[in-house]
């Protein structure tokens, strides 16, 4: 390709067609360095687990991480709400597996558990006793 280059017998309409040709030639650089970025700018916030569980395990699969470290890695992306509920059960999870699947229950149980305390507070709200309406009288002005 560089020969090809020097001699201008290929040229390029475009840098992006030139890099996609470089990259195509070449590869992407250090795709293990790429993916524990990947993993590293990782965050839960207001995800669901779920979502969230399936992203990491793509950005997890060539960091080269195992076990231990991706345990740690994974501890420090989740929401801290549902990280101390796993770490203070009975029995922590302690393989990575583990993590995923019980991270992903804990979660699915909070929000099924906020949207139940949501329909039961609008039920209390409708079906409360309406209040009798107080007016103030008008008085005529002198």
């Amino acid at each position: 390709m560089l020969k090809d280059l020097e001699e201008e017998i290929i040229e390029y309409k475009s840098v992006g067609k030139f890099f996609m040709a470089i990259k195509k030639e070449f590869g992407s650089g250090d795709e293990e360095s790429v993916k524990v970025a990947e993993l590293k700018k990782l965050e839960q916030r207001g995800r669901m687990m779920k979502k969230f569980v399936q992203e990491f395990k793509r950005a997890a699969q060539k960091s080269r991480y195992e076990e231990r470290p991706l345990i740690k890695e994974f501890k420090s992306r989740i929401n801290g709400r549902i990280r101390r509920k796993l770490m203070e059960t009975e029995r922590p999870p302690t393989i990575i597996e583990q993590w995923y699947e019980r991270a992903i229950a804990l979660d699915r149980n909070e929000r099924e558990s906020r949207r139940e305390e949501e329909r039961l507070r609008e039920r209390q709200r409708t079906s409360a006793p309406k209040q009798p309406e107080v007016t103030r009288q008008q008085w005529p002005q002198p």
